[in-house]
């Protein structure tokens, strides 16, 4: 609509803008960055034969036009072919004196951000490309700026993998020669923010930085993490309890889990560029960053405390192995001591760097595969020694005998499930540090998957292995044999070894052994080649975890505080290093990890965190579910091998699993992510990460507008959907401030504004910014802006364009021009046309009147206070403003504070539908509003008031709306006072045609060429509906001067019969010296029903 000027008025100057309610936009920029000069000059090139084309074909010099030269001959050829000449470095420097002859190869080449620079003008356009120092290029042989297709254009900002180039813009390759090219900037989606861009800056900057490929980064840690303790102490016992089938049921349901978290994490790290962060980063990108937020804290907490558990884990063993004569003072501080010593020790290895972390891991797994390998040969070398242990070696009656279940106590599958499946939580150990991979995309997918094959299968080789060799109790005695006699009664599978351990269970049902699968941790020890590297193995096992954590826990913490998704955090975004290595989060994780080792129980923390994990693989195959049934154009992922009913599972399954290891654990993560999202949606983020969250809010929204649309309207679901003409939003606060009261979460709200200056680029870039302003404020609207060659064009460009389907406004909402008398009458013919046009295309109509005014962009310092906020009421503007101005300001702010105590007026005189009544009923339900009671006023006779009191009573109460009382205005029809008339002929003279007193020819002509003259003959035929209108006036100062706002009746005025400048005297003498009035006329059709 209304566009400032670029200069503000001087001090204390109070200048009226010439279109108050409606002001034309002139096409002045808003206070902000412009946009740059031609950052090209080009000049035409003939199309001469001979040494000039070739010379620049093979990339000899290129000469620069002479000052003022003309085109040389055969310009005829060459129209149309332009190319670039002498840019100049802006420092300074000559221009280069030779092209190399690749520049003119590389036709994909342009300018880097960093070369963009205005042109100055004059013969020197300066410019320096940073790319390959020209811009003079050959795409296919051919002179143009074209570029081909290449990678680096679509790079985000400072991206860690290379330059970031500008293709040519749109402009600089369409617009004529002397127009500004678009302003800089990204497609929509590729902007980075602040906290991106600092990361990915910081991540192009070290040289020399150590990536691991998909074996060492992501192989050797999932195996590592996965093989935990649980292979060397715990899975014999399971296959005790379970049996040979159900453990490897137990271990099949547990990879099962993980091979389609695997296969989930696999498609979504190959669906674009992996940064570091892990599983805090797959998630966020995919589902946002409140489910990204929640779970990324809590998937650091975890793999802090994780720390804390497999170092407990090693102390105990290591406390164990020294407790016959090496206890220092108990149990307890003997594991926090031996505990303290170790995570110091790993701390020192982490904080040296990932090089050293890697190489450390790599002994680890050496000594790891070395345990396996030699328990497995053990296996085959029975011992006469081991056999009163349990151990006889490969036998099909010890298998068979194991192969059922034996649960005992309080155990069942579910819990020896939960027991075993911990072990299974290892595979994102990979993922975690996938900033330090050197292509995430080969080796997460790669790495993972193998790892939960290897570490599958020897799982299942060990369930089988020790299920076929060792029984279930053995008592450790070589002499418990049995005697010959009683051989042949024999049942179990230790008796044709000639022992008898059913000595094992006692009488009451309860089992004392020492030995066997049920009863010793320690069986595989017994079953190996050499004991010792078993328990090498549990060291490795326990500290390659907790090493893994160790490193994990900083890297996913470090990723999170850098999108700065939790205020206060950002001191740990910081790294140190060739690596960006997080020394903080190192510290960090290391106090949390002592803190839970001085505890030195962590029974009950153990599922927490067990549940954190599953938490975090549900939350990623709902990603890849939700990132699939969005199907939005931008999830491709290279890896294929994935379903989104199978992911979909995958997070049942996960969610199942969760509530069998621990319900109230279960319970306590899903509050804990629930609260963390909550948190993070309450703050909203500024970021925008293209997640798949975005996706399918856009995919719901367009197939409910599209079911929205096969659907006829019903009164019921009636909802005012305004078109405010607010120009800029922030040009007339009150219009927009009112407006959004009653619309908020009820109906459509559109602010449109119509700009009469051809700038396209400007229209877009408004367009954007606009928009977030309104987003910002809080108010729920949408901002067009369109291009007409006057308002009342663009007015009907909207009426008839705007929204979409049934999302499409059918009211009408202007401001009030109150300067109508000091500008152009033909912005006033335009303004009522406007009014005339919203009733031709069915729309309602509703027009705003504050005695003040509406439009504030004319108020000194307009660039702070139009275009960037509202200054509140008690807030100073920059410079001292005249009374009136401050007025207007004040005025301004009104609808945005809350409502005292007070009336709404509605004057209720003709019946439009039932807008003019539904509009303050919604705004008196709105809680600014709440405290304000509708009273209403209808017209009657003296003679019926009681009667159309109770008939309007009668309807109201029908309708459902309350009110706080109804009066009928049997004096209506009273002439009005004389003065009133004497004021309002006054008013009028200026504009009237005066035909009788000049020729029939010379008034048709006048008519003819200023349309909204008065005739004489239509001021006599409307004169008692200008009575009407003298007459409300003075009712509407004797009975609603003190209401917080009016909502009247609009009187209409037939098209083509009364003239513009008649109807607007009418609704000035209607309406002025009130307090803020609102004149509403719906397209009459009903918008209340009494009906069910």
């Amino acid at each position: 609509m209304s566009a400032p000027s670029s200069l503000p008025p001087a001090q204390g100057e109070n200048p009226a803008p010439e279109n108050e309610g409606l002001a034309v936009d002139t096409g002045l920029k808003p206070a902000g960055p412009t946009p740059s000069s031609s950052r090209f000059q080009v000049d035409l090139v003939a199309e001469a034969a001979g040494a000039a084309d070739k010379t620049l074909a093979s990339g000899d010099k290129d000469a620069p036009a002479p000052e003022g030269s003309e085109p040389a001959a055969g310009g005829e050829e060459a129209k149309g072919r332009f190319r670039v000449v002498n840019f100049v470095d802006p420092s300074g420097a000559s221009p280069p004196e030779a092209v190399p002859a690749e520049g003119f190869q590389n036709g994909d080449t342009v300018m880097s951000e960093g070369s963009l620079h205005s042109s100055t003008g004059g013969q020197h356009h300066y410019h320096y490309d940073t790319h390959t120092n020209t811009y003079y290029l050959r795409t296919f042989g051919h002179n143009t700026i074209d570029a081909v297709p290449n990678i680096d254009f679509y790079r985000q900002t400072a991206a860690p993998l290379g330059d970031k180039l500008i293709r040519p813009t749109l402009s600089e390759l369409h617009d004529e020669l002397d127009k500004e090219p678009f302003e800089d900037g990204f497609a929509n989606g590729d902007e980075l923010t602040p906290a991106e861009e600092a990361a990915a800056k910081e991540a192009s900057e070290p040289k020399g930085a150590v990536k691991f490929g998909w074996i060492k980064g992501v192989l050797v840690r999932c195996m590592l993490n996965i093989w935990g303790v649980m292979l060397f102490i715990r899975m014999s016992w399971i296959v005790g309890q379970a049996g040979i089938v159900l453990s490897c049921v137990i271990v099949l349901m547990a990879t099962v889990v993980t091979t389609i978290t695997g296969l989930s994490t696999s498609a979504i790290a190959t669906n674009g560029f992996v940064r570091g962060g892990g599983a805090y980063y797959l998630i966020s990108r995919s589902l946002g960053p409140e489910f990204g937020g929640s779970i990324g804290l809590i998937f650091a907490f975890a793999n802090a405390v994780a720390v804390a558990m497999y170092v407990v884990g090693f102390a105990e063993t290591v406390v164990e192995l020294l407790s016959v004569d090496c206890i220092m003072t108990d149990e307890i501080n003997d594991i926090r001591i031996v505990g303290t010593i170790t995570v110091i020790l790993l701390l020192g290895i982490s904080v040296a760097g990932m090089e050293w972390e890697a190489k450390a891991q790599i002994f680890l797994l050496v000594v790891l595969i070395t345990a396996i390998f030699n328990y497995f040969i053990g296996s085959f070398i029975p011992l006469q020694s081991k056999e009163s242990q349990g151990f006889f070696g490969y036998d099909s009656g010890i298998m068979m005998e194991n192969m059922g279940p034996d649960f005992r106590g309080t155990e069942s599958f579910f819990s020896v499930f939960a027991i075993f499946f911990p072990a299974a939580t290892g595979i994102l150990a990979g993922a975690n540090i996938s900033g330090d991979l050197s292509d995430p995309q080969l080796a997460i997918p790669r790495g993972t998957l193998l790892a939960i094959l290897i570490t599958g299968i020897v799982y299942l080789g060990v369930a089988i292995s020790t299920g076929s060799c060792i029984v279930r109790d053995a008592t450790g005695n070589d002499n418990d044999t049995r005697s010959t006699q009683i051989m042949a009664n024999c049942t179990d599978a230790a008796c044709k070894f000639g022992y008898d351990f059913s000595s094992c269970k006692s009488d009451d049902g309860l089992y004392n052994c020492r030995y066997g699968l049920q009863n010793d941790f320690q069986v595989m020890s017994i079953v190996s080649g050499f004991g010792p590297i078993i328990t090498a193995g549990i060291f490795s096992a326990t500290l390659s975890s907790a090493l893994a954590s160790l490193v994990s826990a900083p890297k996913v913490f470090q990723a999170l505080c850098k999108d700065n998704i939790y205020p206060g955090l950002e001191m740990f975004a910081k790294g140190y290093g060739k690596n960006n290595e997080p020394l903080r989060g190192y510290i960090l994780t290391f106090c949390i990890a002592l803190a839970f080792i001085l505890i030195a129980q962590l029974n009950i923390i153990a599922p927490i965190i067990s549940n954190f994990f599953l938490a975090s693989y549900a939350l990623i195959n709902f990603s890849v579910f939700h990132a699939s049934l969005a199907n939005s154009p931008g999830w491709r992922p290279s890896f294929k091998y994935y379903n989104m009913w199978v992911s979909l599972a995958g997070a049942v399954l996960c969610c199942v699993v969760m509530f069998v290891i621990n319900w109230w654990a279960a319970l306590m993560t899903n509050v804990i992510v629930m609260g963390l999202y909550i948190y993070v949606s309450y703050k909203k983020p500024d970021v925008n990460w293209g997640s798949s969250t975005q996706a399918l809010t856009y995919h719901q929204a367009l197939t409910h507008s599209l079911h929205l649309s096969s659907v006829e309207d019903h009164i019921k679901n009636f909802r005012p959907q305004c078109l405010v003409m607010t120009g800029y939003p922030n040009s007339r606060p009150a219009l927009l401030h009112l407006v959004h009261a009653f619309t908020k979460n009820v109906g459509l709200m559109i602010c449109g504004h119509v700009r009469t200056v051809s700038n396209q680029r400007q229209l877009s870039n408004d367009q954007t910014r606009y928009q977030r302003w309104l987003m910002k404020n809080e108010t729920k609207a949408f901002y067009t802006p369109v291009f007409a060659e006057d308002i009342r064009e663009g007015t009907q460009y909207l009426l008839q364009a705007a929204g979409l389907g049934r999302l499409r406004p059918n009211t009408l909402v202007i401001g009030f021009k109150n300067d109508w008398k000091d500008g152009d009458m033909m912005n006033v013919e335009t303004y009522i046309q406007m009014i005339h046009d919203a009733f031709d295309y069915q729309y309602g109509a509703v027009v705003l009147r504050l005695k003040e005014g509406l439009d504030v962009s004319h108020i000194s310092e307009q660039g702070v206070l139009t275009h960037t906020q509202f200054l509140g009421p008690t807030e100073k503007s920059p410079q001292t403003l005249n009374v009136a101005d401050q007025r207007l300001l004040d005025a301004s702010q009104l609808f945005k504070r809350k409502q005292g105590k007070g009336t709404v007026d509605v004057w209720w005189l003709f019946d439009d539908g039932g807008l003019t009544l539904l509009i303050p009923y919604l705004l008196t339900n709105k809680k600014k509003w709440n405290d304000c009671k509708i009273r209403v006023f209808i017209g009657g006779k003296i003679n019926r008031i009681d009667h159309d009191r109770r008939a309007m009573a009668t309807l109201l109460s029908k309708f459902r709306i309350d009110f706080s009382d109804i009066n009928v205005l049997g004096d209506i029809n009273t002439k009005p006072k004389k003065e009133n008339v004497t004021a309002f002929e006054e008013m009028i003279e200026p504009y009237r045609l005066k035909e009788d007193d000049m020729e029939q020819d010379t008034a048709e002509a006048l008519k003819a060429s200023e349309p909204w003259r008065i005739t004489d003959n239509e001021l006599e035929l409307y004169r008692a509906k200008t009575n009407r209108q003298i007459r409300l006036n003075e009712l509407l100062k004797e009975h609603s001067s003190t209401a917080n706002l009016i909502v009247m009746s609009m009187p209409l005025a037939r098209k083509g019969a009364v003239s513009s400048a008649l109807y607007m005297s009418w609704l000035e003498t209607l309406s002025k010296d009130l307090p803020p009035l609102l004149l509403v006329r719906g397209n009459h059709q009903s918008v209340l029903t009494f009906y069910s």
